[in-house]
This record gives C-alpha cells, structure tokens and sequence, in this order.
C-alpha cells in the first residue's frame, strides 16, 4: 500500500501517517528504489489500534502502548493494557460515588448551626480523606471559603460550607477541574442546581464508556500484532508457531 492509502483506510492525513512511523506507531516502511514507502497489513493495523488507543487513552499512552507492540515482549504490551483498563475500572467506581454522594448531599437540610457543627481545618480534611494542604487550595481558589465563627477568631467551617466541601470533593474525584467547580459553585449555593451536577456526572460517566469501548476495539486489533503468549499456549494447546 501508498501512504495514501493507509491514510485512507485509517482515517487520517498522509501527513499524519508519516508522523506515526516517524514516532514509532507503525514499524519502518519498506522502501522502493526511487525512495517511496511500502505499507502492508500490519502498518494499517497498527494506524487503527493506535487511533483507538488514543481515544481511549490520550496520545501519549497509546504511542508507548504502540512502540511496544512493536519492540517488546508480548506480556509487557498486555501488562499496559490491564493498567489502562484499571485506570478506566477506577474512573468508573469514583464516578458511581460521586453520584451516590451528591443525590444523597443534594437532600440533605441546613438547620441552625450549633458550635458542635463548626469544624477547624484539620477535622474537615479528616472527615474527608484529604490533606489539609488540599483545603487551603480550595479557599484560595474560592471553591470553599471557610468563615470567622467570631471577630478575630480562627475561620471554621460552617454546616453549609462542609456540604460544599463535600460537594467539591466529590466533583474532584469525578474528574472535574477546578476552573468548572469555581463558576458552578456559586450557582449550586444559590440555586442549587442539582439537575446540572447529575447532568455533568452523566456525561463523564457516557465518556468513560466511550473510552472502554475504544479500548476493547483497540486490544483486538491488537491482538492481530503481539503474538500469543507461551501461557496462553500452553493453557490453549494451540502451537505458538501455528
């Protein structure tokens, strides 16, 4: 095949061809005796599983998932795949809590607040699970701003600036910038935009299938490239060398 072709069959520029075999996605093209690339199965194969990898994983992971189809052993190409694959599986649980956390948040009712609801730093960061250092970036980026509970006293934080903790931390775990949360949490004081939250949520959560399913189109391909691993052999009976 002309680069062109591949270029066509996978979807992409010839350009962008060109820069993947520069960057090791595809193996080296043989060559004419004028100089011209010769592209077979295994470079459009390669074209593919890459652009698949790359929706699942971001460009840079499915280049080094790539140069290792290609010059490592099998079970370190398989190796990256699992972690990519974890990656997604965690994405996925934080993203089933952070659900789970704001329907059950979004309930929840703001009384009159007593002394016993007032929390210093150090007790909100471990009724949490994070660092204090992670509460101070919140203040200073106006995500949750703790108050003086009186003139010249220590800040605390209130009842309604814990929930909003919550609500940040929550979001945070979900994959959400701090930039978004900065715009949205005034809107979630005022309003309390629960429908935009959840809305939000379910689109991460439509992303991360996205990226699953560009991941398992990816491993079959894939799989067309490694060859079987001597386990898979043995437990298989099938000969390694066919």
């Amino acid at each position: 095949m002309r680069t062109v072709d591949v270029a066509r069959q996978a979807g992409c520029s010839v350009q962008q061809v060109r820069n993947l075999e520069r960057d090791g996605v595809l193996p080296p093209a043989a060559r004419t005796g004028t100089g011209y690339r010769i592209y077979g199965e295994v470079h459009l194969r390669s074209a593919l599983a890459y652009r698949a990898l790359a929706e699942a994983t971001g460009p840079i992971e499915a280049r080094r998932i790539m140069r290792a189809a290609h010059t490592r052993p099998a079970s370190e190409v398989l190796a990256l795949l699992d972690a990519a694959h974890a990656r997604l599986d965690t994405e996925r649980r934080e993203l089933r809590l952070a659900r789970e956390a704001a329907a059950t948040i979004s309930g929840e009712t703001i009384g009159d607040v007593r002394p016993s609801d007032v929390m210093s730093v150090s007790e909100l960061a471990v009724a949490l699970g994070v660092r204090p250092s992670t509460l101070r970036h919140w203040d200073a980026e106006g995500l949750v701003v703790p108050r003086r509970a009186s003139p010249g006293g220590p800040r605390r934080y209130f009842p309604d600036d814990v929930r909003d903790a919550r609500i940040v931390h929550q979001l945070r775990l979900a994959g959400h910038r701090v930039a978004p949360l900065r715009a949205l949490m005034p809107e979630l004081r005022r309003t309390r935009r629960w429908d935009e939250v959840m809305a939000t949520l379910a689109a991460r959560d439509a992303s991360v299938d996205a990226r699953s399913r560009a991941l398992l189109d990816a491993a079959a391909v894939l799989g067309t490239l490694i060859p079987p691993t001597a386990g898979a052999s043995r437990e298989t009976g099938v000969d390694a060398r066919g």
